[in-house]
């Protein structure tokens, strides 16, 4: 067979229609609500068992619950003490959630499923207007199965409402394509906006994808295309500056310290700490510095034991059609919508995949969620395109290799984890080929061994992602740095964030990518108070008393409980805390947020965190304590937890805010054990 030039390889395809719902086919609307349905299941099964998920934020989610100013700022507690180290868009909704039905588990975690219920529908929606339903909803169903979407929209952590913005973005970017509307472009600006409100500089990795596709594809004359990006700029800038203006401006005696950042400052950071220095690993306050810290860097990141099977089980394959989209696609007008979804998902993949993998700062798998959508969207994109020119023996080998490569990658992914299905592995592998031999045969056998092999060729590409759906879904999952799926070999550290080995559930059994710190161990040798936060605590659920068997992600309760889990209260304990609670402005103050959190939601009272998420903010100062001490607003003082001065000015009680006040305390208070807590009690000495 004669190979055909590109512009060959798309003869005549009729335009997307401009209402898509028209004359559609009666099998479009129950498959597409089937999908809805299936991610609903997903996301909700079982959600309880999570218990406060990462409780750092579910605490401010109860502080906001209760007070508005709490809300407004996104700050720990409600007395207003400090925020979390993230702008609130995200708290505000899980906070209302709150508000409506009281505070649990589910009233936390459900509004996030039901984003990424929303995402998926949002993305199948997008892909549909230029590609079809078919490749909408590969899209939405590979989006919905990718093992680290399925954790973020079962968690509390920003991502379901990033991930939703930005899909939300990239529709606003693809209409006004279409239409070459202003409004279409700017709206794409404002939800960036307040993309930025929820995760900061995160959201912004998509602005480039978006420029591009429209400065390449909008229907308007150049400069026009140039004037209406700015505009979209202006209101990016509007929809997430009114609130740092906001924050800036109001006296810092009147709002909470600023969460994260060493000057009280959201400007320092957002482009501090969550910023710039997330790609330089210059974080002030941060637990440790960049490179091994967080793993390695490199082409590969993102195929490695630690992220590969949280996201990449169809990178391959989204990379491979997204170069053959691109050929069949090249002699196109310029404002064809085809290429410009192309344009713009892969945009979006390269560009947030290298940075992700470049670089040096704070990195956890989880922020490989960002990357689910595009890698859905460019599956199903790039695969639609390649079956409906299948005739061609170069799309045909394209197709085929592409489906051969997915089948070996997920044998790959799935020997990692021998111990978790291992029946499943070589049977993917096999079926795969043979889908692929069937589809490049089908090019002289006809349609019939083509969607045979197609459908062989579905099922295998995502038989290992939704194996670790399921895995996901069947397990709880608490904790700051919550991963993935089963145990995989070569991850990153055990349960006491040992180096190399196999990793305790996935990577979620505590430690850091690397192992441990740099240089080993502990800055500053030992933390304030002495030894670690939490004691030996297991997990409990929220209101039911019931033990978890430990953290299941970060450090767990076992140790580090009080730098990435909330540790376990006792009723002794979380009875002390509630007598008298109403005389004072906050029952208890601890170092670390989330050795606070875990009594603040016991008791649903004002726990003070103090130095933030990991105790090196200089809030409160030694002087700012002793006068809340002196007034009589803390009753008490609970020992342990955080990491104090260790990084952010010396450990232990040496130096640092944190350690200071730690110090101070164990001088001028008697200590008493209640359970296994140390507490002291501030209102004698």
């Amino acid at each position: 067979m004669t190979l055909q030039a590109p512009v060959d390889l798309a003869p005549a395809e009729p335009p997307p229609p401009a209402e898509p719902h028209r004359g559609e086919a009666r099998w479009v609307r129950p498959a597409f609500l089937a999908l809805l349905l299936g991610t609903a299941v997903l996301h909700i099964w079982g959600l309880g068992a999570s218990g406060w998920a990462n409780a750092f934020y579910s605490a401010a989610v109860q502080a906001g619950s209760a007070s508005w100013k709490a809300f407004f700022y996104g700050s720990s507690d409600a007395a207003n003490s400090i925020t979390v180290d993230k702008t609130p868009a995200s708290l505000w909704i899980m906070a209302i959630s709150v508000r409506l039905f009281g505070l649990s588990s589910w009233s936390i975690l459900v509004p996030q499923a039901l984003l990424g219920v929303a995402s998926t529908g949002l993305l199948y929606a997008t892909v549909r207007r230029g590609f079809g339903p078919v490749a909408g909803l590969i899209a939405g169903a590979v989006t919905a199965l990718t093992p680290v979407a399925v954790l973020m929209f079962r968690f509390n952590n920003p991502d379901a409402l990033l991930v939703l913005l930005m899909v939300a973005g990239a529709y606003a970017t693809l209409r006004a394509v279409e239409s070459g509307s202003t409004r279409w472009i700017v709206l794409a600006g404002v939800l960036v906006g307040f993309g930025f409100l929820t995760k900061m500089l995160q959201a912004l990795l998509v602005v480039p994808a978006y420029g591009l596709t429209y400065l390449v594809a909008g229907p308007p004359k150049p400069l026009k295309r140039v004037w209406q990006l700015l505009l979209s700029l202006g209101a990016l800038i509007v929809s997430a500056g009114w609130y740092i203006a906001i924050v800036e401006l109001v006296p810092a005696s009147a709002r909470p310290y600023i969460g994260g950042s060493q000057n009280n400052s959201l400007l320092e950071l957002a482009l501090g700490y969550n910023g710039l220095g997330r790609l330089n690993g210059e974080e002030t306050g941060s637990v440790g510095g960049g490179g091994r810290m967080w793993g390695e860097t490199g082409w590969t990141r993102m195929f490695d034991s630690s992220q590969g099977g949280q996201i990449s089980w169809l990178l391959p394959a989204a990379l491979i059609v997204l170069v053959a989209g691109l050929v069949i696609t090249a002699r196109r007008t310029r404002t064809d919508p085809r290429r410009a979804g192309l344009i713009l998902w892969g945009s979006w993949l390269l560009i947030t995949g290298l940075i992700f993998s470049f670089m040096q700062g704070i990195f956890h798998a989880y922020y490989t969620v960002a990357l689910a959508p595009a890698v859905g969207a460019v599956t199903g994109t790039g695969v639609i395109l390649l079956w409906r020119h299948r005739a061609n023996i170069l799309a045909a080998l394209t197709l085929g290799a592409t489906i051969a490569v997915t089948g070996w990658w997920s044998y790959r992914l799935l020997g990692r984890s021998p111990d978790f299905l291992p029946w499943l592995r070589t049977p993917v592998l096999i079926l795969s080929i043979m889908a692929a031999a069937a589809l490049i045969a089908s090019v002289r056998l006809g349609r019939r061994i083509a969607l045979v092999g197609a459908t062989v060729a579905l099922v295998t590409a995502l038989a290992g992602p939704a194996a670790y759906a399921v895995q996901i879904a069947s397990e709880p999952h608490t904790g700051s740095i919550p991963s993935a799926g089963p145990a995989v070999s070569g991850g990153f550290g055990g349960p006491a964030g040992g180096r190399g080995g196999v990793s305790n559930r996935g990577n979620r059994g505590g430690g850091f990518p690397g192992g441990g710190f740099p240089g080993g161990g502990f800055p500053g040798g030992g933390l304030p108070g002495g030894g670690f936060p939490g004691g030996n605590n297991a997990d409990q659920n929220p209101g039911d008393g019931t033990a978890t068997g430990g953290n299941r992600d970060g450090f767990g309760g076992r140790g580090m409980g009080g730098l990435l889990d909330a540790a376990t209260v006792s009723d002794e304990m979380k009875a002390l805390l509630e007598q008298d609670a109403g005389r004072y402005t906050w029952v208890a103050a601890a170092v670390g947020s989330q050795n606070a959190s875990g009594y603040q939601l016991a008791t649903e009272k004002p726990v003070m965190a103090v130095g933030g998420f990991n105790g090196t903010d200089p809030s409160p100062t030694l002087a700012q304590f002793q006068e809340h001490v002196a007034a009589g607003k803390i009753h008490y003082f609970i020992g342990g937890g955080g990491f104090g001065g260790g990084f952010g000015g010396g450990g232990g009680s040496g130096g640092g805010d944190s350690g200071q006040i730690a110090s101070w305390v164990a001088a001028n208070f008697t200590a008493r054990t209640v359970g296994t807590t140390t507490v002291y009690d501030l209102t004698t000495s």
